[in-house]
């Protein structure tokens, strides 16, 4: 598809990812733009934050390719709508996923408002995923490459964020992307891809949490005896199913924790009103499987709710296979999802996201 003269505003992460989608999308004949967007100031001078590399890295891809870039600071709507977001979140006993907000609050709100003002047609990103119009709606697509799709944390985008949107990656492997990167001579070809939520980066998370939400200490009880089995440092920093960290496996009862899954502890629920941490011991335990959630804060891609009793597939996290499912009930704030096999630590605060085959339905939060 040639696009001549038409605009698009790419993404630039520093990755890649990134760097193969502006150039393939320069290829097809668009005029490309380059931004990369500053979202976190808090600790620019921190061992942890690769924010200044990344930013060399993306003058560097810009020029090999032969585009113009803009930096753009986006660190205070960041601020607002998500990163404060996620501390409220946390500080309630959820655990949110602020990936998600930040692609639907940041990088296809805000980052498109400022492309359409600087005169783009279109903007695109290096995400695994893709786009298609089918009877007159916009789809959101798995992308071919089912290890890298990314369709789960894209999947708070509406109509009209799709519409302006480009996935040049959607159809190729990941092994694919670097070597079209490596052919194209971009240094960031074997660039190692970038892990843990966007602003945290690479630091351990606790310790990052800590700056944020005070140490609040309290006990961890057995769910099954409420026995007394240990503290805790803080609700907050734990999530359901977690395993390490928790500084019980020694405890009578507790003998192999380290050893394998079968007598480990793993946090079920937390009591907010006490601060008590409630563990069970062994992956398989009962208090850890659900075969039915409740959403709120839900987001259709279409706009408007998929049908009801119908075979969808589901994931209450990202790095899970799909789950055959049913929607139970739906309205206008919150809706039932029933499994056909029970599903393991289902987390509240975390996103529930529906397909029906490779096509993301949308999703909600998981209450």
């Amino acid at each position: 598809m040639m696009d001549q003269g038409k605009t698009v505003v790419v993404g630039l992460s520093g990755g890649v990812d990134s760097a193969v989608a502006a150039l393939l999308l320069k290829q097809q004949g668009w005029r490309v733009l380059g931004l990369f967007m500053k979202n976190w100031e808090d600790d620019d001078t921190d061992a942890y934050c690769s924010s200044r590399q990344d930013l060399i890295d993306v003058m560097s891809i810009a020029d090999s390719i032969g585009i113009d870039v803009e930096v753009v600071n986006f660190a205070s709507q960041y601020r607002e709508r998500v990163f404060a977001h996620f501390l409220a979140e946390y500080q309630a006993g959820r655990t949110p996923n602020p990936d998600v907000l930040c692609n639907s609050e940041i990088k296809f709100s805000a980052f498109l408002e400022h492309a359409l003002k600087i005169g783009a047609d279109r903007i695109a990103t290096g995400h695994y995923a893709g786009v298609r119009e089918f009877q007159g709606k916009f789809q959101l697509l798995k992308a071919e490459d089912g290890t890298k799709d990314q369709s789960y944390f894209l999947h708070r985008l509406n109509q009209q964020q799709l519409a302006m949107s480009l996935f040049p990656l959607a159809g190729l492997y990941k092994r694919e992307v670097r070597r079209i990167a490596e052919t194209a001579a971009l240094h960031v070809a074997l660039k190692k891809d970038s892990t843990g939520i966007c602003f945290i980066g690479e630091r351990p998370f606790k310790e990052f949490l800590m700056r944020y939400l005070p140490r609040k200490k309290g006990e961890i009880r057995g769910l099954d005896d409420d026995r007394l089995l240990g503290e805790h440092d803080g609700v907050a920093y734990h999530t359901i199913g977690q395993r390490k960290g928790l500084h019980i496996g020694g405890v009578k009862g507790g003998k192999a924790g380290e050893s394998g899954d079968h007598d480990a502890w793993f946090v079920v629920s937390k009591d907010i009103a006490s601060n008590t941490l409630y563990v069970v011991q062994g992956h398989a335990h009962p208090a850890l499987l659900a075969d039915e959630l409740r959403a709120g804060d839900l987001s259709w891609v279409a706009g408007a709710p998929p049908h009801t009793h119908w075979v969808y597939t589901a994931k209450t996290r990202y790095r899970q296979p799909d789950a055959a499912c049913e929607i139970e009930h739906v309205d206008a704030g919150k809706c039932m999802i029933r499994f056909a096999e029970p599903q393991w630590a289902i987390t509240p605060g975390q996103s529930v996201v529906v397909y029906e085959s490779r096509v993301c339905l949308g999703g909600g939060v998981i209450e």
